[in-house]
């Protein structure tokens, strides 16, 4: 379980999961999570958006685009995929998301084993780029300890991919946007799929709901301009 979700500390996850189903099982945390996700999104989009024909059309959209993917070597995208979709329209859009996240995360995974990079080294690369959020708000959440994001920082260092202040060398972001550019590579399936118009489509939509989400305060201040760009952009799209 811990190897799946690969930029986690294993520590992380072996400590959570089996103590998790001793208190819940799948089911009952699966509909807890479809329930507090349908209330959340109404809360924070509003009933009207929520129950429009525009956010149903989108659903429609993004599951067509979720059921397309490649199930071979993506094991977070397979589990998620196997689920029963959910009924309720603006639950379904979120639900595809999620699916399509881990297509493009077990893609991820696999394009960052084939440059040799483990899952802190991935993490220490993007905080270390202009891209990435700080240190200080990923290594916690995601488990590791400061002396394995050390050690991390260390393998990249001998490689010549962070100078000795931890910055990103211009052979660290060259690697960076080629396993980017490969992860984008492999996670094209559904969106061709969909095709370039519908794609579209969906992508202004998307980003107009985020808009509202984030300025309904979804996202911590540390972490507004990383999810959702400003008003400006919104009103441009």
């Amino acid at each position: 379980m811990a190897a799946v979700f690969n930029s986690f500390a294993p520590r992380l996850i072996s400590e959570r999961i089996p103590t998790l189903w001793d208190q819940i099982s799948p089911e009952r945390a699966l509909r807890a999570r479809e329930n507090a996700v349908a209330a959340a999104l109404e809360r924070l989009l509003g009933t009207g958006i929520v129950r429009s024909a525009e956010l149903s059309e989108a659903a429609k959209l993004a599951t067509v685009a979720a059921q397309a993917g490649a199930l071979p070597g993506r094991p977070l995208y397979a589990a998620n995929s196997a689920l029963d979709l959910p009924e309720r329209p603006h639950v379904a859009l979120w639900h595809a998301a999620t699916v399509l996240r881990e297509h493009r995360g077990d893609g991820h995974v696999a394009v960052l084993d084939h440059f040799e990079l483990t899952g802190v080294d991935s993490l220490v690369i993007d905080c270390s780029s202009s891209h990435g959020m700080a240190k200080e708000i990923v290594m916690p959440m995601r488990g590791w300890t400061e002396d394995e994001w050390s050690a991390g920082r260390e393998r990249l260092a001998d490689r010549g991919l962070v100078d000795a202040g931890g910055e990103l060398t211009p052979r660290g972001a060259a690697l960076r946007d080629e396993v980017e550019a490969e992860t984008g590579r492999l996670d094209r399936r559904p969106y061709e799929a969909l095709g370039p118009a519908n794609v579209e489509r969906l992508a202004r939509y998307v980003h107009r709901t985020v808009g509202i989400a984030a300025d309904a305060g979804v996202f911590p201040p540390p972490l507004r301009g990383f999810f959702a760009p400003t008003a400006d952009v919104w009103n441009a799209l």
